[in-house]
């Protein structure tokens, strides 16, 4: 019992405090301090012999422990602890549950030696165990929620898709415990329950009263809706709000993004706020049919154009002349007129120019030319990378799949980056604008044509599972690099995907891979037994793969 001790009646020897207080508190200190000196360096009150004074010490310790707990007062009752709302959802299959105590009990860096072994990687497997869960609507078990809030405040990347699962004890659980606050942070207005459209003056109280997290919460929520009935919301009380503010709810603008927003996002071009303006800006040049978009486009125009007195007859050259200055104009609509380092004003503002201008502008200006003949023109005085690069850019922000299957070129194309993406993070940025199926198609002939030695990067950006052809080349590529003695150390990060990504049904075709082959004389020292014990965790991890979505779809 806690609580404080009841005052017994008499003088107060300090104002709050009784003589029977302070005479028992000194006691009590006196024990103490006998205690830590030791009986041999100081005796208890009214004890004479030494060898009686360990026992004396322990008797008056009891007998003050008991004076004191019968004489506190009981403590003041707290509040009762509301309990966490139902989850209506169904409970996961018996086996489904066994297996994700499993993935959550698996522990990192059990390896010795940098060396994986042949046992899969069961944390590496809870992804997609959530995002199937998730999909089929289960809900976690309140028993391992805990574990399950540990493993997302370890991993940020699963943090969404755990509080997918655990629902509403999630945020309850947050609440009782400062170590899962992060699923307060993640959770709409703080975990707090927004009004809804039937609920106009609480909405609006919200919006004009709220916690800055409820208020950004609350307009994502009224923008996935009803896209004008946010923007109403926002533009009543822009004028007042903070400038990080204004930037944090025009990101919000985002989602479902159209024309009517054009008059609101033109007004923030004024922006006292260089951030605001810059972000107003990219928003309204991913409106093809926004003014910006056609100030931006009249600007680009004139720094491109078809020059016949160059190249052939049949194959023109682009000629680029870049802009002089950055005018007042151009500042509005959001053209940083600061160059980074290293880099010159003139190409910094033609790039951003190109950029922001509607793709459909080029083939108008260049003679009716589809964004493939446009790509495969020479471009003169080296400004070909600038021109290119500012494409891709284009392509990305618009999600123009026609400019961006121009821009990546055939799979099988000697060049390294195609004919207008220069790097590998620029193809990954492209390929995200095409559907999954074109997008795993095209990957799977790069690495037919160039292995996996570039490949890592584009396979991250590929729909999981992957499909069959992507799958067979990546097994056949690391197949290839195997009986070539390659060092197997160097397609690890390959290998982990293929664990994560490969269709479960794969595995049946790698069983003949996992025997331990001839090592040729420029093979790498152990090389083969890598291979092997990697093709036979690879092996493993696909048939757990396809367990766990057994388990996860048989109701």
């Amino acid at each position: 019992m806690t609580g404080t001790p009841a005052p017994t009646p008499g003088s107060t020897s300090a104002p709050g405090t009784t003589s029977a207080e302070a005479s028992a508190g000194s006691h009590w200190e006196e024990l103490v301090t006998v205690a830590l000196l030791g009986t041999t360096r100081r005796a208890p009150s009214g004890v004479t012999s030494r060898g009686d004074a360990p026992a004396a010490l322990l008797d008056a310790a009891a007998v003050e422990t008991v004076r004191r707990r019968a004489g506190m007062r009981p403590g003041r009752a707290a509040a009762r602890i509301e309990p966490a709302a139902e989850d209506a959802r169904p409970a996961l299959p018996p086996a489904a549950a066994r297996r994700l105590t499993m993935l959550l009990a698996d522990r990192p860096g059990a390896g010795s030696g940098g060396r994986r072994g042949t046992a899969p990687d069961l944390m590496e497997l809870l992804p997609q165990w959530l995002a199937t869960a998730n999909r089929q609507g289960f809900a976690a078990p309140p028993q391992a929620l805990p574990a399950l809030l540990d493993a997302a405040r370890g991993r940020t990347d699963i943090r969404p898709a755990v509080l997918a699962f655990a629902g509403p004890r999630a945020l309850w659980l947050a609440r009782l415990n400062a170590d899962w606050r992060f699923a307060l942070r993640a959770a709409p207005g703080g975990g707090a329950v927004l009004p809804g459209p039937e609920e106009p003056e609480r909405m609006r109280a919200l919006w004009e009263e709220g916690l800055f997290a409820e208020r950004v919460a609350l307009l994502a929520a009224v923008r996935a809706r009803d896209a004008g009935a946010a923007r109403d919301l926002l533009s009543g009380t822009w004028a007042s709000e903070r400038a990080e503010d204004r930037l944090m709810f025009l990101d919000s603008l985002r989602t479902g993004l159209g024309a009517a927003d054009e008059p609101f996002l033109e007004r923030a071009l004024a922006d006292r706020s260089r951030n605001v303006r810059a972000t107003a800006a990219e928003l309204l040049s991913a409106l093809p049919g926004s003014a910006l978009a056609g100030r931006m486009a009249e600007r680009a125009e004139s720094c491109v154009a078809i020059d016949h007195t160059h190249g052939t007859h049949t194959t023109p050259t682009i000629a680029v002349e870049a802009p002089h200055e950055c005018d007042s104009g151009m500042e509005r609509d959001g053209v940083v007129v600061k160059a980074p380092a290293g880099r010159g004003e003139r190409s910094w503002w033609f790039g951003q120019l190109v950029e922001a201008a509607p793709l459909g502008t080029w083939s108008r200006r260049l003679g009716g030319r589809t964004p493939e003949e446009i790509v495969a023109l020479p471009v003169a005085d080296d400004w070909q990378d600038e021109l290119h690069a500012a494409w891709c850019r284009a392509a990305v922000r618009q999600r123009d799949p026609s400019w961006s299957r121009a821009l990546l070129g055939t799979s099988a194309a000697p060049e390294a980056g195609g004919p207008g993406a220069v790097s590998l993070a620029e193809r990954a940025k492209l390929l995200g604008t095409l559907s999954a199926e074109e997008r795993a198609g095209w990957v799977a002939g790069f690495i037919a044509v160039h292995g996996l030695s570039e490949a890592f990067q584009l396979l991250g950006v590929c729909a999981v599972p992957w499909t069959g052809p992507l799958g067979r080349a990546v097994v056949d590529a690391l197949n290839i690099a195997r009986d070539a003695g390659s060092y197997p150390w160097s397609f690890s990060g390959v290998m982990g995907l293929a664990e994560r990504c490969l269709d479960p049904a794969e595995a049946v075709r790698l069983e003949g891979l996992t025997a331990v082959p001839d090592e040729s004389e420029n093979a790498a020292p152990g090389a083969g037994g890598y291979w092997a014990e990697s093709f036979q965790r690879l092996v493993t991890t696909l048939r757990l793969r396809a367990a766990i979505q057994t388990e996860l779809t048989q109701r």
